[in-house]
């Protein structure tokens, strides 16, 4: 029989109404009322009701993902499925700290809640962004960033999926690479709704914060497998904390842990958040996988369903 990974969504998939579907679940609720006294606002009021605006905010994007993902992850838990890994996708990775046992719900709320503090912080100081790339292969992007930097940032900053990379840097370069992108055959770009040039040398600031911050967080050994952003391995809780501080800074290698997940033979993949970005990028990257959103209790029965039927036909 083959074997789950949760992936807890990443920032960027933000959007008005999200979370809705879990709100009736008791185990998803109570990750939100969590997620209000960690954060300081009504999250769940925040991920319904807020304005795109306001919920691409940095500030207030990270809380709501992060707990949308979690809560998701708890939802799934409380009806029986349980995940023989966890990744994330950049703030979902923060996520997965809780899902994964490596720290307490109430500790991956406060980590997200600095995190975030920081990154908006460093992303005011300085204009950023990010664009995804599509239909290139992983060099050509880079000698692009090379290339088009021209004394600013520029850097590849996601390895998503096969012929998709995002870049990320000081805005004018990211624009210059957009331009020249778009000018070759059969390459496309979309920009993405961040507020700033994360995983990138821009938020070295943002870094050098967190590290001390983390410094009081008290790591244990992961009782699922946590699959870490910076080198698609297993995290273990001794390089926790500088992991997570190389990870603001450095590329996410999602593809990558996409494919050493698959070889560990997991053949089924539950997003855990909202919007399916990362079900899609699996799709791209394990096209024989099972992949699912948890959105919903109806998203949750259909995972359940799909397991119980795989085992029974084992």
């Amino acid at each position: 029989m083959g074997k789950v990974a949760f992936l807890l969504s990443g920032q960027g998939a933000q959007k008005p109404g999200m979370g809705a579907g879990l709100m009736d679940i008791p185990e998803a609720r109570e990750v939100f009322d969590a997620a209000a006294e960690a954060f300081g606002f009504n999250v769940a009021d925040a991920c319904l009701n807020a304005e795109s605006e306001r919920l691409n905010d940095t500030a207030v994007a990270q809380p709501a993902m992060c707990a949308c993902s979690v809560a998701s992850a708890a939802a799934l838990k409380a009806a029986g499925v349980e995940p023989h890994f966890v990744a994330g996708f950049s703030l979902g990775q923060i996520g997965a700290l809780a899902v994964s046992g490596m720290v307490s719900v109430q500790d991956a709320f406060r980590i997200a809640a600095f995190r975030a503090e920081v990154m908006a912080k460093a992303a005011a100081e300085r204009d950023g962004a990010m664009c995804a790339l599509m239909g290139g292969e992983p060099s050509e992007v880079e000698e692009l960033c090379a290339e088009l930097a021209q004394g600013d940032v520029l850097v590849p900053a996601n390895y998503t999926s096969p012929g998709q990379i995002v870049v990320s840097g000081d805005r004018a370069a990211v624009l210059r690479a957009q331009e020249a992108w778009t000018a070759r055959p059969k390459h496309r770009a979309a920009m993405l709704a961040t507020s700033g040039a994360f995983h990138s040398p821009l938020m070295q600031s943002a870094a050098d914060e967190f590290a001390g911050f983390l410094a009081g967080i008290d790591f244990h050994e992961a009782s699922v497998p946590l699959v870490c952003n910076v080198d698609a391995r297993p995290l273990a809780a001794a390089e926790a904390a500088d992991h997570l501080v190389r990870q603001v800074v450095s590329p996410v290698c999602f593809e990558q842990s996409v494919l050493w997940l698959a070889d560990q033979g997991v053949d089924t993949f539950v997003e855990c958040g909202f919007g399916g970005v990362l079900v899609g990028l699996v799709r791209r990257t394990d096209k024989s996988a099972a992949r699912f959103k948890a959105e919903s209790a109806e998203d949750i029965a259909a995972v359940k369903e799909h397991l119980e039927t795989a085992a029974a036909n084992a």
